[in-house]
């Protein structure tokens, strides 16, 4: 059994935002594997189907980015998981838009929903799927990025990584996390250029 969790905010506010790229990602699994996301249930949102032969739970946490740890653990344990049977999905500043990249393990990297997951998981040993919301332009709040909605070439470049998002977690699962790793983490030309140099930080909210 596999736990797929996407993160984001919850409330109509946040629907679409950079923050939430975890959430469409999700959105996109359940869509494509027809199951709905609607459950009540470890403080989120839950759909369970079949993917690569094996059960999934679909999670979208509910208790807003900083406490995802709190929904992601209730659901480990009420399962009784390994770290390697959770795949987390959600934005990075550090990477362009339309791009995705698939580890195996690693640090929050500065996000505050990664914070969260590690510190009640208590390792940083498990998948993810990091998709892309590029950095922020220069002198603008990192919060008022991160919750501000994608303008339309963004959202054009954001589709298809969405759905590349999708797929590696589907290849994770099937394949193994090598395997998507080589398939997601390749350089792919940005769509406009960065506004600064470096990764910066991640989001807070």
């Amino acid at each position: 059994m596999y736990l797929i969790v996407g993160l984001g905010n919850p409330g109509r506010e946040y629907e679409g935002t950079r923050h939430n790229a975890g959430f469409l990602v999700v959105d996109r699994l359940a869509d494509k594997l027809g199951v709905s996301v609607s459950t009540r249930k470890f403080l989120g949102f839950t759909g369970s189907s079949m993917l690569g032969g094996e059960k999934i739970l679909l999670l979208k946490p509910q208790t807003y980015m900083n406490a995802s740890g709190e929904s992601v653990r209730a659901a480990v344990d009420y399962y009784k998981l390994e770290p390697e049977q959770v795949i987390v999905v959600y934005d990075d500043i550090s990477l362009d838009v339309g791009s995705v990249r698939v580890r195996a393990k690693g640090s929050a990297g500065g996000h505050n929903g990664m914070k969260s997951i590690i510190a009640h998981l208590g390792t940083v040993e498990y998948p993810r799927v990091r998709v892309g919301i590029g950095d922020k332009p220069p002198g603008m709040d990192l919060a008022d990025y991160v919750l501000s909605h994608f303008p339309k070439n963004e959202r054009e470049a954001l589709e298809p990584a969405l759905a590349d998002a999708a797929d590696a977690v589907e290849r994770l699962i099937a394949c193994g996390v090598q395997a998507a790793m080589n398939r997601y983490n390749k350089v792919k030309k940005p769509v406009s250029e960065p506004s600064s140099e470096g990764p910066g930080e991640q989001g807070t909210l």
